[in-house]
């Protein structure tokens, strides 16, 4: 049916610095004066790569792990939690971009909203209903199996 994939991991965390130490801005005190940012600043903080060695040194990350979406996940975790225990850190999220596939036709995922399942111009036939796949007929056939409603009728085939 649907395959998920989960790759770009990322720890968003928002910063609220109070003075330039907060930005790693030290041993100016006597040299300059210090006007916060009038809001709020948010910077990405990217996980090294399961496969990164060494300096110039890198192999796939299939290569070091088994569980590769798992252990991006808890590297992740772990900047955050670290990331949390810093004064100037007032929010921090673990974020990844997900792609949905087709484990047939591997094409993107996509379904018939409520509006295209009402309307019949969108429509593989009078059966069709909301969340119904629109890549393949195999994905089509696998939904409708799982859900009882009955089979498309191929071209040229009597209902």
């Amino acid at each position: 049916m649907r395959n998920t994939y989960r790759d770009e991991w990322r720890v968003m965390v928002t910063l609220k610095p109070r003075r330039p130490a907060d930005l790693g801005l030290t041993g100016l005190d006597d040299l300059a004066e210090f006007v916060a940012p009038s809001g709020p600043i948010t910077v990405a903080v990217l996980p090294r790569r399961l496969g990164k060695l060494a300096a110039g040194m890198s192999v796939s990350d299939d290569m070091v792990s088994r569980d590769v979406e798992g252990d991006y996940r808890r590297r992740c975790e772990e900047i955050a939690a670290e990331l949390r225990r810093r004064p100037q850190v007032d929010e921090v999220n673990v974020k990844c971009t997900e792609t949905h596939t087709c484990s047939h036709c591997r094409l993107r995922w996509e379904v018939l909203t409520a509006d295209e399942a009402a309307d019949s111009s969108t429509n593989q036939d009078e059966h069709s209903v909301e969340g119904e796949p629109v890549c393949c007929t195999a994905a089509i056939a696998e939904f409708r199996a799982e859900r009882g409603i009955p089979a498309l009728v191929e071209a040229g085939e009597v209902a």
